[in-house]
Protein backbone atom coordinates (compact mmCIF):
# COMPACT_ATOMS: atom_id res chain seq x y z
CA UNK A 1 0.00 0.00 0.00
CA UNK A 2 1.42 3.32 -0.73
CA UNK A 3 1.49 6.73 1.98
CA UNK A 4 0.11 9.36 0.17
CA UNK A 5 -1.00 13.23 1.80
CA UNK A 6 -3.69 15.25 1.16
CA UNK A 7 -4.00 19.07 1.85
CA UNK A 8 -7.69 19.91 2.63
CA UNK A 9 -8.08 23.41 3.51
CA UNK A 10 -4.90 24.59 3.56
CA UNK A 11 -4.29 21.69 6.19
CA UNK A 12 -2.20 18.36 5.65
CA UNK A 13 -3.84 15.06 6.04
CA UNK A 14 -1.78 11.88 6.16
CA UNK A 15 -0.52 9.22 5.34
CA UNK A 16 -3.30 7.50 4.36
CA UNK A 17 -3.04 4.69 2.37
CA UNK A 18 -4.42 4.40 -1.80
CA UNK A 19 -8.23 2.93 -0.16
CA UNK A 20 -8.51 5.35 2.27
CA UNK A 21 -7.74 8.49 -0.09
CA UNK A 22 -10.21 6.69 -3.06
CA UNK A 23 -12.29 6.61 -0.19
CA UNK A 24 -12.76 10.31 0.49
CA UNK A 25 -13.00 11.02 -3.16
CA UNK A 26 -15.92 9.16 -4.04
CA UNK A 27 -17.51 10.13 -0.76
CA UNK A 28 -16.85 13.85 -1.91
CA UNK A 29 -14.81 14.57 0.81
CA UNK A 30 -11.94 15.64 -1.79
CA UNK A 31 -12.27 15.87 -5.84
CA UNK A 32 -9.86 15.59 -8.52
CA UNK A 33 -8.68 19.28 -7.84
CA UNK A 34 -7.41 18.70 -4.05
CA UNK A 35 -3.31 18.67 -3.95
CA UNK A 36 -1.90 15.29 -3.25
CA UNK A 37 1.26 14.46 -2.79
CA UNK A 38 3.13 10.83 -3.07
CA UNK A 39 4.68 8.15 -4.99
CA UNK A 40 7.93 9.57 -5.01
CA UNK A 41 6.46 12.75 -6.33
CA UNK A 42 8.46 16.09 -6.06
CA UNK A 43 5.89 18.46 -5.58
CA UNK A 44 1.86 18.80 -4.63
CA UNK A 45 -0.15 18.24 -7.43
CA UNK A 46 -4.18 17.87 -8.23
CA UNK A 47 -5.06 14.24 -8.01
CA UNK A 48 -6.97 14.39 -12.06
CA UNK A 49 -2.97 14.62 -12.63
CA UNK A 50 -1.64 11.56 -10.80
CA UNK A 51 -1.86 8.84 -13.00
CA UNK A 52 -1.41 6.66 -10.01
CA UNK A 53 -4.27 7.43 -8.71
CA UNK A 54 -6.45 6.36 -11.51
CA UNK A 55 -5.06 2.75 -11.48
CA UNK A 56 -3.95 0.51 -8.58
CA UNK A 57 -0.60 -0.53 -7.65
CA UNK A 58 2.53 2.41 -6.30
CA UNK A 59 5.20 2.17 -3.97
CA UNK A 60 5.61 3.94 -0.73
CA UNK A 61 6.75 7.82 -1.18
CA UNK A 62 8.45 9.44 1.26
CA UNK A 63 7.40 12.49 3.99
CA UNK A 64 6.24 15.41 1.50
CA UNK A 65 8.05 18.94 1.73
CA UNK A 66 6.50 21.57 3.45
CA UNK A 67 4.27 23.92 2.22
CA UNK A 68 5.81 26.49 3.29
CA UNK A 69 3.14 27.80 6.08
CA UNK A 70 0.01 27.68 4.19
CA UNK A 71 -2.60 28.79 5.73
CA UNK A 72 -4.90 30.43 3.56
CA UNK A 73 -7.71 28.12 2.37
CA UNK A 74 -7.45 27.53 -0.95
CA UNK A 75 -10.70 28.38 -3.24
CA UNK A 76 -11.28 27.79 -6.90
CA UNK A 77 -12.80 30.80 -8.99
CA UNK A 78 -13.80 31.98 -12.54
CA UNK A 79 -14.16 35.80 -13.60
CA UNK A 80 -16.93 36.56 -15.65
CA UNK A 81 -17.43 39.26 -18.26
CA UNK A 82 -15.29 42.15 -20.19
CA UNK A 83 -15.78 45.56 -18.68
CA UNK A 84 -18.28 44.79 -16.01
CA UNK A 85 -16.56 41.94 -14.64
CA UNK A 86 -17.20 39.93 -11.63
CA UNK A 87 -15.57 36.44 -10.17
CA UNK A 88 -17.11 33.45 -8.96
CA UNK A 89 -15.61 31.48 -6.39
CA UNK A 90 -16.26 28.07 -5.53
CA UNK A 91 -16.27 26.73 -1.89
CA UNK A 92 -15.63 23.47 -0.01
CA UNK A 93 -17.71 22.76 2.63
CA UNK A 94 -15.91 24.68 5.51
CA UNK A 95 -14.05 26.90 3.36
CA UNK A 96 -14.35 30.61 3.66
CA UNK A 97 -14.01 33.97 1.53
CA UNK A 98 -14.21 37.32 2.87
CA UNK A 99 -14.98 40.43 1.00
CA UNK A 100 -15.37 44.08 0.61
CA UNK A 101 -18.71 44.92 2.24
CA UNK A 102 -21.29 45.30 -0.55
CA UNK A 103 -19.01 43.44 -3.13
CA UNK A 104 -21.29 40.16 -3.16
CA UNK A 105 -23.33 39.78 -5.89
CA UNK A 106 -25.47 36.53 -5.20
CA UNK A 107 -24.18 33.04 -3.00
CA UNK A 108 -25.99 29.93 -3.45
CA UNK A 109 -27.84 27.93 -0.70
CA UNK A 110 -25.88 26.96 1.96
CA UNK A 111 -23.48 29.72 1.97
CA UNK A 112 -23.68 31.41 5.46
CA UNK A 113 -22.47 35.54 5.57
CA UNK A 114 -21.73 36.92 8.45
CA UNK A 115 -20.31 40.62 9.27
CA UNK A 116 -16.96 40.84 11.23
CA UNK A 117 -14.03 43.37 12.19
CA UNK A 118 -11.51 41.02 11.54
CA UNK A 119 -10.46 39.41 8.32
CA UNK A 120 -9.77 35.89 10.16
CA UNK A 121 -6.20 36.32 9.37
CA UNK A 122 -4.85 36.44 13.20
CA UNK A 123 -7.79 34.68 15.42
CA UNK A 124 -5.95 35.16 18.20
CA UNK A 125 -6.53 38.97 18.41
CA UNK A 126 -8.83 40.52 20.82
CA UNK A 127 -11.82 42.42 19.79
CA UNK A 128 -9.75 45.86 20.31
CA UNK A 129 -6.83 44.45 18.17
CA UNK A 130 -9.48 43.55 15.46
CA UNK A 131 -11.15 47.18 16.16
CA UNK A 132 -7.72 48.91 15.77
CA UNK A 133 -7.10 46.74 12.13
CA UNK A 134 -10.87 48.21 11.13
CA UNK A 135 -9.93 51.28 11.69
CA UNK A 136 -6.48 50.85 9.66
CA UNK A 137 -8.99 49.65 6.77
CA UNK A 138 -10.57 52.53 6.87
CA UNK A 139 -7.68 54.93 6.10
CA UNK A 140 -7.32 53.49 2.82
CA UNK A 141 -11.16 53.80 1.64
CA UNK A 142 -12.00 50.77 2.58
CA UNK A 143 -14.89 49.71 5.25
CA UNK A 144 -14.50 49.06 9.07
CA UNK A 145 -15.92 45.61 8.53
CA UNK A 146 -15.15 42.89 6.83
CA UNK A 147 -18.06 40.19 5.59
CA UNK A 148 -17.44 36.45 5.86
CA UNK A 149 -18.51 34.06 3.42
CA UNK A 150 -18.53 30.37 4.85
CA UNK A 151 -19.78 26.62 3.28
CA UNK A 152 -21.50 25.20 5.69
CA UNK A 153 -23.79 23.31 3.66
CA UNK A 154 -22.62 19.69 1.72
CA UNK A 155 -21.11 19.69 -1.30
CA UNK A 156 -19.27 22.67 -3.26
CA UNK A 157 -20.88 25.81 -3.42
CA UNK A 158 -20.64 29.43 -5.25
CA UNK A 159 -20.38 32.84 -4.23
CA UNK A 160 -19.82 35.91 -6.19
CA UNK A 161 -18.18 39.59 -6.13
CA UNK A 162 -19.14 42.49 -8.66
CA UNK A 163 -16.97 45.09 -9.74
CA UNK A 164 -17.81 48.57 -8.45
CA UNK A 165 -17.20 50.51 -11.94
CA UNK A 166 -16.26 49.24 -15.58
CA UNK A 167 -12.79 47.77 -15.61
CA UNK A 168 -11.03 44.13 -14.79
CA UNK A 169 -10.92 41.69 -11.91
CA UNK A 170 -7.02 40.87 -11.22
CA UNK A 171 -6.85 37.19 -9.52
CA UNK A 172 -3.63 36.91 -7.26
CA UNK A 173 -2.05 34.29 -6.12
CA UNK A 174 -0.15 35.15 -3.34
CA UNK A 175 1.80 32.72 -2.37
CA UNK A 176 3.49 32.61 -5.90
CA UNK A 177 3.81 36.74 -5.32
CA UNK A 178 6.07 36.26 -2.38
CA UNK A 179 3.72 36.24 -0.05
CA UNK A 180 2.85 40.17 -0.38
CA UNK A 181 0.79 42.24 -2.38
CA UNK A 182 0.89 46.07 -1.92
CA UNK A 183 -1.86 48.12 -4.04
CA UNK A 184 -3.80 51.11 -4.44
CA UNK A 185 -6.95 52.17 -1.67
CA UNK A 186 -10.10 50.90 -2.02
CA UNK A 187 -8.62 47.99 -4.72
CA UNK A 188 -9.69 45.00 -2.69
CA UNK A 189 -12.53 43.15 -3.71
CA UNK A 190 -12.43 39.97 -2.12
CA UNK A 191 -9.52 37.24 -0.60
CA UNK A 192 -9.35 33.48 0.49
CA UNK A 193 -9.52 33.21 4.10
CA UNK A 194 -6.12 33.50 6.39
CA UNK A 195 -5.56 36.89 4.00
CA UNK A 196 -4.49 39.61 5.38
CA UNK A 197 -6.23 42.57 4.32
CA UNK A 198 -3.72 46.22 5.70
CA UNK A 199 -1.84 49.24 4.98
CA UNK A 200 1.50 49.93 3.61
CA UNK A 201 2.90 53.46 4.74
CA UNK A 202 4.74 55.33 2.19
CA UNK A 203 7.97 56.37 4.34
CA UNK A 204 8.89 58.75 1.51
CA UNK A 205 7.63 62.08 2.01
CA UNK A 206 7.74 63.13 -1.71
CA UNK A 207 6.50 60.11 -2.36
CA UNK A 208 3.41 60.22 0.24
CA UNK A 209 2.71 64.02 -1.28
CA UNK A 210 2.46 63.68 -4.71
CA UNK A 211 2.65 59.78 -5.23
CA UNK A 212 -1.18 59.60 -6.58
CA UNK A 213 -2.26 57.60 -3.61
CA UNK A 214 -0.91 59.60 -0.65
CA UNK A 215 1.15 58.58 2.07
CA UNK A 216 -1.37 55.12 2.65
CA UNK A 217 -2.02 51.73 0.76
CA UNK A 218 -2.92 48.74 1.16
CA UNK A 219 -1.18 45.72 1.45
CA UNK A 220 -2.23 41.93 1.07
CA UNK A 221 -0.41 39.40 2.76
CA UNK A 222 -0.93 35.46 2.74
CA UNK A 223 -0.44 32.58 0.68
CA UNK A 224 -3.65 32.11 -0.88
CA UNK A 225 -5.77 33.35 -3.59
CA UNK A 226 -6.66 37.30 -3.68
CA UNK A 227 -8.89 39.73 -6.04
CA UNK A 228 -8.61 43.11 -6.76
CA UNK A 229 -10.54 45.87 -9.01
CA UNK A 230 -8.85 48.45 -11.39
CA UNK A 231 -10.32 50.16 -13.76
CA UNK A 232 -10.11 50.57 -18.15
CA UNK A 233 -7.38 47.63 -19.21
CA UNK A 234 -4.69 46.09 -17.02
CA UNK A 235 -1.65 45.32 -18.09
CA UNK A 236 0.99 43.39 -16.38
CA UNK A 237 4.79 44.04 -16.54
CA UNK A 238 7.88 42.10 -15.01
CA UNK A 239 10.49 44.38 -14.46
CA UNK A 240 13.76 43.63 -14.72
CA UNK A 241 16.65 44.49 -11.72
CA UNK A 242 17.18 48.16 -12.14
CA UNK A 243 14.26 48.37 -14.97
CA UNK A 244 12.34 51.65 -15.06
CA UNK A 245 9.15 52.57 -15.64
CA UNK A 246 7.71 55.67 -15.58
CA UNK A 247 3.75 55.94 -15.01
CA UNK A 248 0.73 58.53 -14.39
CA UNK A 249 0.66 58.36 -10.86
CA UNK A 250 -2.79 57.68 -10.38
CA UNK A 251 -2.21 54.62 -13.23
CA UNK A 252 -0.83 52.38 -10.75
CA UNK A 253 -3.05 49.18 -9.51
CA UNK A 254 -0.15 47.89 -7.58
CA UNK A 255 2.91 45.72 -6.97
CA UNK A 256 5.37 43.23 -5.47
CA UNK A 257 7.38 44.24 -2.15
CA UNK A 258 10.91 44.14 -4.46
CA UNK A 259 9.34 46.74 -6.72
CA UNK A 260 10.81 50.59 -5.37
CA UNK A 261 8.38 52.91 -5.82
CA UNK A 262 8.83 56.31 -5.90
CA UNK A 263 8.13 60.12 -7.75
CA UNK A 264 10.51 62.12 -10.51
CA UNK A 265 9.76 65.54 -11.10
CA UNK A 266 8.35 66.49 -14.84
CA UNK A 267 10.98 68.31 -16.76
CA UNK A 268 10.62 70.99 -18.32
CA UNK A 269 8.05 74.12 -17.24
CA UNK A 270 5.87 74.00 -19.91
CA UNK A 271 5.34 70.48 -19.63
CA UNK A 272 4.68 71.24 -16.09
CA UNK A 273 2.16 74.05 -16.89
CA UNK A 274 0.61 72.68 -20.08
CA UNK A 275 1.81 68.91 -20.21
CA UNK A 276 -1.77 67.86 -18.25
CA UNK A 277 0.22 64.89 -16.65
CA UNK A 278 0.52 67.29 -13.58
CA UNK A 279 4.04 67.88 -11.85
CA UNK A 280 5.42 64.38 -11.12
CA UNK A 281 5.36 60.73 -12.59
CA UNK A 282 5.60 57.70 -10.63
CA UNK A 283 8.27 55.95 -11.58
CA UNK A 284 8.87 51.86 -10.73
CA UNK A 285 11.74 49.83 -10.38
CA UNK A 286 12.60 46.03 -10.37
CA UNK A 287 13.52 43.54 -10.20
CA UNK A 288 9.48 42.75 -10.16
CA UNK A 289 6.12 42.62 -11.50
CA UNK A 290 3.70 46.01 -11.64
CA UNK A 291 0.18 45.80 -12.65
CA UNK A 292 -1.11 49.26 -14.38
CA UNK A 293 -4.40 49.91 -15.05
CA UNK A 294 -5.44 52.32 -18.06
CA UNK A 295 -8.62 54.20 -16.69
CA UNK A 296 -8.14 55.43 -13.11
CA UNK A 297 -11.52 55.79 -11.16
CA UNK A 298 -10.54 59.26 -10.30
CA UNK A 299 -9.80 60.28 -13.90
CA UNK A 300 -13.32 58.76 -14.98
CA UNK A 301 -15.24 60.55 -12.74
CA UNK A 302 -13.06 64.13 -13.12
CA UNK A 303 -14.53 63.56 -16.83
CA UNK A 304 -18.31 62.83 -15.57
CA UNK A 305 -18.25 65.59 -13.00
CA UNK A 306 -16.74 68.03 -15.43
CA UNK A 307 -19.45 66.88 -18.23
CA UNK A 308 -22.62 67.00 -15.55
CA UNK A 309 -24.76 69.99 -16.39
CA UNK A 310 -25.00 71.14 -12.78
CA UNK A 311 -21.28 71.60 -12.67
CA UNK A 312 -21.32 74.14 -15.76
CA UNK A 313 -20.81 70.90 -18.32
CA UNK A 314 -22.22 71.09 -21.95
CA UNK A 315 -25.34 69.09 -22.60
CA UNK A 316 -25.16 68.20 -26.24
CA UNK A 317 -28.63 66.84 -26.40
CA UNK A 318 -27.45 63.55 -27.37
CA UNK A 319 -28.04 64.34 -31.12
CA UNK A 320 -31.36 65.16 -30.71
CA UNK A 321 -33.25 67.92 -32.76
CA UNK A 322 -34.94 69.15 -30.08
CA UNK A 323 -31.91 69.71 -27.85
CA UNK A 324 -32.58 71.59 -25.04
CA UNK A 325 -36.56 71.64 -25.70
CA UNK A 326 -36.75 67.78 -25.45
CA UNK A 327 -34.97 68.00 -22.15
CA UNK A 328 -37.59 69.91 -20.89
CA UNK A 329 -40.16 67.57 -22.14
CA UNK A 330 -39.12 64.48 -21.46
CA UNK A 331 -38.57 66.04 -17.77
CA UNK A 332 -34.53 66.27 -17.81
Amino acid sequence: MSNWYIAVNGQQEGPMNQATLLQKLNSGQIDQNTLVYGDGMSEWTPISKVPALQQSGGSAAPPPPPRSGMSSHEVDYEVFGTEMQFVEVELDPGETVIAEAGAMMYMQDGIEMETRFGDGSEPDKGFMGKMFEGIKRKATGESLFMTWFTNKGQGKKRVAFGAPYPGKIIPLDLQKLGGRFICQKDAFLAAAMGTKVGIALQRKIGTGLFGGEGFIMQSLDGDGMAFVHAGGTIVERELGPGEMLRVDTGCIVGYTPTVNYDIQMVKGFKSMLFGGEGLVFATVTGPGHVWLQSLPFSRLADRIYAAAPQTGGRSQGEGSVLGGLGNLLDGD
